[in-house]
């Protein structure tokens, strides 16, 4: 594989030693947030420096976001290490340390919204700083966790589920969507599938604390949402436009998806044939989710846009964005 991807190797390594070696003693959740943390985010920002039109304002936030990403990872695993490897659960350090990812994802979260105000009327531009903002309300949950707050009456354990909920669905899908839409042929239902992506875990997150009808109408929204866009991608992948590199990563992204889907469908039955409870079904949903559609998208968007910038380049035209 080309270079492209280097940047995210340290952070990739040091995910695989937290997922394998007993020594760390997290739980899943804690790993898929270490994960994203050394891994996701460091992919968003190599997406986000195809961006051409950053003005003053952007390129300094932007660079401080490169310089503190990696730093601001290493104050979050200290944090969960501080807790659960050192002994140090119950002190308030496990939560100052958090602090330092709370405050890099609120760079994250100007960066996004100076997307949105720099780019008024660009539907897909509001969708990838609304993914960005995301990560912010990721980094607040993630602070509260380690904080062990009781806050709406809801656990520790389900602001836990609140910041994976936010680091990787809720953030990732706008951005996918957002970049889909800048590359595609502007179709009017568009605007429609973004505000939906933008309301739809506002939803998730509220229903997870106060009410489990109104979480069931966010997935379900979600989840059509995501359908939309792995049908177009995959549509737009058949034109054979691109180089089977990103092709490759999108389209295993669109298959984990629908993996996903056909493992809920046939959860009843396979609950009542194997004696499966839905614990047994979670690391299945999380590794398909982010391995799967997060990663293998986030990879495959990268590259993408790297070729049709260097087609671009290539052809002495410019990307519509």
């Amino acid at each position: 594989m080309k270079p492209l991807i280097v940047p995210t190797i340290p952070g990739g390594i040091i995910t695989i030693l937290i997922f394998y070696l007993d020594y760390f003693q997290f739980n899943l959740v804690e790993k898929f947030l270490m994960f994203a943390t050394f891994v996701i985010v460091p992919l968003v920002i190599l997406l986000l420096s195809y961006d051409d039109e950053k003005n003053k304002h952007q390129r300094i936030i932007y660079a401080a976001i490169k310089l503190l990403q990696f730093p601001a990872a290493l104050l979050a695993l200290a944090s969960v290490m501080s807790s659960k490897t050192w002994g140090l659960g119950g002190t308030a350090i496990s939560g100052a340390l958090s602090l330092g990812w709370l405050l890099f994802t609120l760079l994250l979260c100007i960066y996004g919204l100076i997307i949105i105000v720099n780019h008024k009327g660009r539907v897909e531009e509001i969708a990838i700083g609304a993914g960005l903002v995301y990560f912010f309300i990721g980094g607040i949950w993630f602070a509260l966790y380690q904080y062990q707050f009781d806050l709406f009456q809801a656990n520790p354990a389900t602001h836990a589920l609140s910041s994976v909920h936010f680091h990787f669905s809720s953030a990732i899908v706008p951005i996918f969507i957002g970049v889909l839409g800048r590359i595609m042929t502007k179709k009017s239902w568009y605007p429609w599938i973004v505000a939906i992506d933008i309301i739809g875990p506002i939803l998730i997150a509220v229903g997870i604390i106060f009410s489990k009808p109104t979480e069931y109408i966010g997935v379900t929204l979600f989840a059509c949402n995501i359908a939309i866009y792995t049908t177009y991608l995959l549509a737009y992948l058949r034109k054979g436009s691109l180089r089977n590199t990103p092709a490759f990563f999108l389209v295993l992204s669109c298959i984990a998806f629908y993996t996903i889907v056909v493992v809920s469908i046939c959860y009843p039955l396979l609950k009542n044939t194997f004696s499966l409870t839905i614990h047994d079904f979670i690391p299945i949903y999380g590794l398909l989710h982010a391995f799967g559609f997060v990663l293998c998208g986030l990879i495959g968007w990268v590259y993408m846009i790297d070729s049709l910038k260097k087609k671009s380049r290539i052809a002495g035209t410019n990307l519509p964005y």
